[in-house]
């Protein structure tokens, strides 16, 4: 009896952006079905036979993608979080491994054995410089974007890393007279390793820099090809919407290109979870393509309300409404403050009366006042002024 296709499916091999370091080994045991102590178990046998385990490990951190910012569950956009401290791990390790040395150093020195207290002593410099200059490395390009973390925290191991290897240099510097050329080579060692723990931030701030000049001059060709476009197309387009009616399909047309070509002139890179105002628009030129309408949409002052959130989804059902059976003109007015927001939705149509509306039609007074009332918002469906049309409020928030 051979297996479904479905039942062999595997899901894709993703690192989870919730992890303890990098999310390899999550990803592994997601992929293959096992447990992630499984994985890991095997990763450390294999790391036995001649590093076999820890060349694999590497090789898959460095190859296998995140999982999508969507799927799995957070803010589009943001960076991976971990859990474990990695770069107080390597540092804490360095101290320790100063310590530790600092006593086989003095114990052989006690002993009369010289080669094995500078054998000893060079082992620690090495040993501070490289984990010292990889948790500042780690700091600055790892934990700094991650939102658990931040720069404050990269500063702090950077300080630390630094006074780590600071302490070193002084006790190195202090012997350049009995070590000769050797203590002057270890001298440059842990001079290069805090250069390399401050290189970093240069290499950030360089990043920062470009992609700065990249959107800077991306910005300068929008506003280059807009003042040429300005006199032409766009003039073009409205004068096509002016000379058609409202609801005829050549205005809707010229709209919808219209809004289009703005939005890629003027909007830049807009993120996937767009704010209110946003997403409305957007909206309102896919209805103008479905439907004889005009919508035109309005904002004024600042809210924090998402289009992931339900007052856009009730906004939307409003829009739709009115796109639908009344057509024509249509006005979307947003007014929003630091915690609270406001929606108008005005049309023109021959409007309707919702207590005579059929109890089996839900679509107002579940998508728009249901959703609204079960936010703690409110949402009122009334006619529009001179009794023409109807007018929906939506609010939430405030004294709502």
């Amino acid at each position: 009896m051979s297996s479904s296709p479905a039942a062999l499916a595997r899901p894709p091999l993703r690192r989870p952006r919730e992890c303890v370091v990098s999310g390899t080994a999550a990803a592994v045991a997601a992929h293959l079905g096992w447990t992630v102590a499984g994985v890991r178990v095997v990763f450390v046998l294999l790391s036995l036979v001649s590093g076999a385990g820890i060349l694999l490990y590497a090789w898959l951190w460095a190859f296998t993608p995140w999982a999508d910012a969507v799927d799995a569950g957070a803010v589009p956009g943001a960076q991976p979080s971990r859990r474990a401290p990695v770069a107080w791990i390597l540092l804490s390790s360095s101290v320790v491994g100063v310590f530790a040395a600092m006593v086989v150093t003095a114990v052989s020195l006690s002993n009369g054995a010289y080669y094995a207290a500078t054998s000893s002593w060079w082992s620690v410099i090495v040993l501070t410089t490289v984990l010292a200059s990889a948790a500042g490395l780690w700091a600055t390009f790892i934990d700094r974007p991650d939102p658990a973390r931040g720069p404050r925290h990269a500063l702090a191991v950077r300080i630390a890393a630094t006074v780590v290897l600071g302490i070193l240099l002084v006790v190195q510097v202090s012997s350049l007279q009995r070590g000769g050329v050797v203590s002057f080579v270890g001298a440059l060692v842990l001079i290069g390793g805090i250069a390399l723990i401050h290189s970093s931030t240069f290499i950030d701030r360089w990043r920062e820099l470009s992609g700065e000049r990249v959107r800077r001059i991306r910005e300068e060709q929008r506003s280059a090809m807009a003042a040429h476009l300005h006199d032409s197309v766009l003039q073009t387009l409205a004068l096509i919407q002016n000379r058609s009616g409202a609801s005829s399909e050549v205005a809707r047309l010229a709209r919808a290109q219209e809004r289009e070509l703005r939005a890629w002139l003027y909007d830049g890179d807009a993120p996937a979870d767009s704010d209110l105002p946003t997403d409305l628009r957007d909206y309102a030129a896919a209805l103008e393509l479905d439907y004889p309408v005009h919508i035109d949409v309005v904002a004024t002052g600042a809210s924090g309300e998402r289009a992931s959130g339900e007052v856009a989804a009730a906004a939307r059902e409003a829009m739709l409404n009115a796109a639908r059976h009344a057509g024509g003109e249509v006005s979307v007015y947003i007014e929003g403050t630091a915690d609270a927001v406001d929606v108008f939705v005005r049309d023109r149509g021959p409007g309707f009366d919702l207590d005579v509306v059929p109890d089996d039609r839900l679509g107002v007074r579940e998508s728009i006042v249901g959703r609204m009332r079960r936010i703690g918002g409110a949402a009122t469906v009334r006619p529009g002024a001179g009794g023409t049309g109807v007018e929906v409020h939506l609010s939430y928030g405030g004294a709502s």
